[in-house]
């Protein structure tokens, strides 16, 4: 039996095929159930805005959505959920096991966040409707940017009002043409964005390999004025870490800055939850940059730089996204500050994620599920293969009553599709061996189901159980 051809397969005339299928579908749907007229079809004869269904964008999308409905597959993306993101999340009538939101700590919702989130709103109001430089300063915005500093052992810090902007307008600000930008091959988009803002030489090296850093620094860091290394303190989609103290030890001996995004570690790494640097056992102010986002442990939104007083004075006065945007908006300042207060009084929640990750860790490879190179911490992949097959298992899960999403090609390679899990201090040791005991059993079934074809063909399934690691 022959495979079946992908999207980018499929000839013209084929192409416009799936596309006529899909539009006499929705015709028939609208026909049977009485809804208004799509949005696709033609609009009345006259002056009109651009028509943005024919850019190849919108039509790869449409493709997309044909083949996928035509294969019974659906969308397992933007699921509707009722209530606050917890252990558990609500989606219509149907309460299900959580994994899919990085509320780390436990503390969005947690009643001292909420209060002084409301107590913030009472004195400022939603917003402090301008820019910081113009009109927008307020005491808990410096309160906010101390807490930060107090948590990571630095100087000064800055909050931007977007975690994807303080990256992007950072790395923009701070590198130009003449210098050069190393980032770990699975570097955030934000730091990827922020590189080609900058408009520095970028080279790329392989995931964790610092061997490979060495030697492009070796080969090429004399050809620069400045040189910036940016990795991640808790790898987004794979869960691991890199070795700080060789990265330190390295930067050194080549006159570079060391930047880490501790977007998914502040919280949740080290015994007090501060992160990489404490994990390791390594002085914070040997690290020139350090960033994090107040979305994940600290129950709020956007971002932060946390570093010297010289550092935070330069970005205040020029970096875009903080010169040029709003400041950051009360009620989530106050929220921000309460996390990090309740994770100073309760290092407990940072130890929590990691006593519940490693469990799930070991139920995941005792199972002979494949979760790479994850460490026990709040981010655990279960990696399928292929996008399809991915998309597929998430479907089984949420019908099942877990609530886990896909990582598919292009955010991984297509071969590495997978299933991210998020554990956070609010799952107990049920939910979890429920959790692995739903998802051991729904991919068991969907292999079993899968057709001859793709099974000898190892069908994005790995071929053999992974090998035991050290936890």
């Amino acid at each position: 039996m022959t495979a079946p051809r992908g999207i980018e397969g499929l000839a013209k005339n084929e192409k416009s095929k799936l596309l006529a299928d899909l539009k006499a579908k929705a015709q028939n749907r609208r026909e049977r159930d009485g809804d208004e007229p799509a949005m696709l079809e033609t609009a009345p004869v006259g002056p009109r805005a651009f028509d943005f269904s024919t850019m190849p964008q919108h039509k790869q999308l449409r493709m997309m959505a044909a083949a996928a409905e035509l294969s019974g597959i659906a969308n397992p993306f933007f699921h509707v959920h009722e209530g606050r993101a917890g252990a558990t999340t609500l989606c219509g009538n149907r309460t299900l096991l959580n994994f899919a939101s990085y509320n780390y700590l436990g503390l969005n919702g947690h009643p001292e966040v909420s209060a002084a989130a409301k107590a913030a709103i009472d004195r400022y109001g939603t917003t402090v409707s301008a820019s910081r430089l113009v009109a927008g300063e307020r005491p808990i915005h410096h309160e906010l940017e101390m807490a930060l500093a107090r948590l990571h052992g630095t100087e000064d810090a800055v909050v931007f009002v977007s975690g994807h902007a303080t990256n992007v307008s950072t790395i923009g600000h701070l590198m130009g043409p003449k210098d050069l930008i190393l980032c770990d091959a699975l570097s955030h988009n934000s730091i990827v964005e922020g590189t080609r803002m900058s408009g520095a030489t970028r080279l790329m090296f392989a995931h964790n390999d610092l061997d490979a850093l060495e030697e492009h620094l070796t080969r090429t860091r004399s050809r620069h004025e400045r040189c910036l290394i940016v990795v991640e303190g808790l790898y987004s989609m794979d869960g691991d870490m890199p070795d700080l103290k060789r990265l330190v030890n390295i930067k050194r001996r080549h006159d570079a800055w060391l930047m880490v995004d501790e977007a998914h570690s502040a919280g949740v790494l080290g015994a007090h939850g501060r992160g990489l640097a404490e994990e390791q056992g390594v002085d914070p102010n040997e690290i020139e940059i350090w960033m994090g986002t107040l979305s994940k442990s600290f129950a709020a939104a956007g971002g932060y730089i946390a570093g010297s007083h010289a550092l935070i004075e330069i970005l205040k006065a020029g970096a875009p996204g903080f010169v040029f945007s709003v400041g950051f908006p009360p009620a989530l300042a106050g929220a921000a500050i309460k996390s990090i207060e309740l994770l100073e009084r309760e290092p407990w929640r940072a130890q929590k994620i990691r006593t519940n990750a490693k469990l799930f860790l070991e139920l995941c490879r005792e199972a002979g599920l494949d979760t790479g190179t994850a460490i026990n911490a709040a981010v655990v992949p279960v990696i399928i293969g292929d996008s399809t097959s991915a998309v597929m298992c998430a479907n089984r899960l949420y019908e099942a009553g877990v609530n886990v999403l896909p990582i598919i090609f292009p955010a991984v390679p297509e071969k590495q599709a997978r299933l991210r899990f998020f554990i956070t201090a609010e799952h107990d040791e049920a939910q979890i061996r429920e959790t692995v005991a739903i998802v051991d059993r729904e991919i068991r079934q969907m292999r079993t189901e899968m057709p001859a074809w793709k099974r000898l063909a190892g069908g994005g399934w790995p071929a053999s159980t992974p090998q035991r690691q050290d936890l």
